[in-house]
């Protein structure tokens, strides 16, 4: 627990870890296993009570950290957040045209695939939308690491969480074929 306290507010600070939205994940993972294990309160048992909080504030941090960075949605909305910039999810939700059309094809589908029971139309949903969120996370990279336009990035990042969300909404459809 030697490291500054400043870290506690900088999941990447925290384990030592470039500020970029691609990360090598096995480094992140190797990362916050060398943090827990040197702040797990189970290490700091016999302890003062002072101490075993710092211990806990740590744990917590290194687990939020984690759990932020490792999922790419998330982590792009945690590096806007640390240069200053609210992504608006909740009161922003202006699309392109284009991907507001695709949005209404993709809920047709789900739609229509639900209704008739289609496995093969879900998975081929699936399987779109698994693309769509590749590419967009590929465009997203490219906004936040290279070209550093982060205000494009913010929209990017809402187009992520609808696809993300929407890609759950498939494979539980999926899921519920099988019950």
């Amino acid at each position: 627990m030697s490291a500054a306290s400043s870290d506690l507010n900088d999941f990447f600070a925290l384990f030592g870890l470039p500020r970029r939205f691609e990360l090598d994940l096995a480094q992140l993972e190797s990362a916050y296993r060398e943090v827990q294990g040197r702040v797990h309160p189970d290490r700091h048992a016999a302890a003062g009570d002072a101490q075993q909080r710092v211990a806990m504030q740590w744990a917590t941090a290194a687990n939020e950290g984690y759990k932020t960075l490792k999922h790419p949605t998330k982590r792009a909305q945690y590096l806007l957040k640390l240069v200053g910039i609210d992504v608006q999810a909740e009161s922003n939700t202006a699309m392109s045209g284009a991907f507001l059309v695709q949005q209404m094809e993709w809920r047709a589908a789900l739609d229509e695939a639900r209704s008739s029971r289609n496995r093969s139309a879900l998975e081929g949903l699936e399987d779109q939308v698994r693309s769509a969120l590749a590419s967009e996370l590929r465009h997203l990279a490219d906004l936040i690491d290279t070209a550093a336009d982060l205000q494009a990035a913010a929209g990017s990042v809402r187009k992520l969480m609808f696809i993300d969300k929407f890609r759950t909404e498939v494979a539980e459809s999926l899921d519920h074929l099988d019950s």
